[in-house]
């Protein structure tokens, strides 16, 4: 009897324990539904609402009023600098982003919480601010612009000070999407293939930099996503030449100022378009790096 009685309710007892299980899985975040819907209204209002309003506004738009805004000369040179500052900057934050990481994290000396904290000043630092600042150094009569002034080297009011603006905005994106994973990687891996025989160049190679690449590729990304929509700090340092220093977010103020609302909405809808797909070029790139190092 007393088998049989264990027999009979073992069976309940599993089945509750199973569905006590299940409850709790399904309960891991209290309030999930109220949450998500927090969320899709929040991205709806910030990102989702607003790019649509964009598409809307490009779509009520003729198509040859739309062509001629986005072929016209002047547009298309605002394109071709805006995408080859913003990609030049984020290659440059991506070397020297590890770099800046590498020695926060893995070298201990005097002033290292003060340099760890002035990575930071970027996104605390207003980006007319950092423009008004850039421009001063880099003017011909600046404090750096006269030393390079002589070498036949302008940076203020030129490509290049684009490319040092854009620079400094992007820089703490690199640093701090890097640095989490050098402090999780440690230094046992670099001792163990020391040990085996493997170079310094072989150990980055092979050991380290597989496992940088993913957050590499991802801070190189988000810097140049803030790069291509910067205006504040490249305002005063480009000077806005037409053909030359003229950037795409600077063009769109300036037909919006115009009242050319057709013409700032097609550029900002290519904008938006060629943003998009490179983007996700680039998180399709991090995805294979990331399954390739597993």
């Amino acid at each position: 009897m007393t088998d049989g009685k264990d027999s009979d309710t073992m069976p309940g007892i599993t089945l509750y324990s199973r569905n006590a299980a299940r409850t709790t899985q399904r309960n891991i975040l209290p309030g999930f539904g109220l949450t998500l819907g927090y969320t899709l209204v929040y991205l709806s209002l910030i990102v989702l609402i607003p790019l649509a309003a964009i598409s809307l506004a490009a779509v009520k738009i003729e198509p040859g009023q739309f062509w001629a805004a986005i072929s016209d000369p002047r547009v298309v040179a605002s394109y071709r600098l805006s995408f080859i500052a913003a990609l030049a900057a984020a290659a440059i934050n991506t070397i020297f982003g590890l770099l800046t990481a590498w020695v926060l994290v893995r070298y201990r000396f005097a002033g290292r919480k003060l340099l760890d904290a002035m990575v930071d000043l970027p996104f605390a630092l207003p980006t007319a601010v950092a423009g008004i600042a850039l421009t001063t150094m880099y003017a011909p009569t600046g404090w750096i612009g006269r030393l390079l002034a002589p070498l036949g080297i302008q940076i203020a009011f030129a490509p290049l000070g684009i490319v040092v603006a854009l620079t400094f905005i992007g820089l703490p994106f690199v640093v701090r999407t890097v640095q989490p994973v050098l402090e999780d990687l440690g230094t046992e891996t670099e001792e163990t293939a020391a040990s085996l025989g493997a170079s310094r160049i072989q150990t980055f190679t092979r050991v380290i930099f597989p496992e940088l690449l993913p957050s590499l590729l991802t801070g190189f990304a988000l810097a140049f996503a803030r790069a291509l929509g910067e205006y504040g700090s490249v305002v005063f340092i480009s000077g806005n030449m037409p053909m030359r220093t003229e950037i795409a977010p600077l063009l769109i103020m300036t037909k919006l100022e115009q009242y050319d609302y057709a013409g700032a909405t097609a550029i900002a809808m290519v904008m938006l378009v060629l943003s998009f797909l490179l983007l996700l070029a680039i998180n399709l790139l991090q995805r294979w790096a990331t399954r390739s190092r597993q």
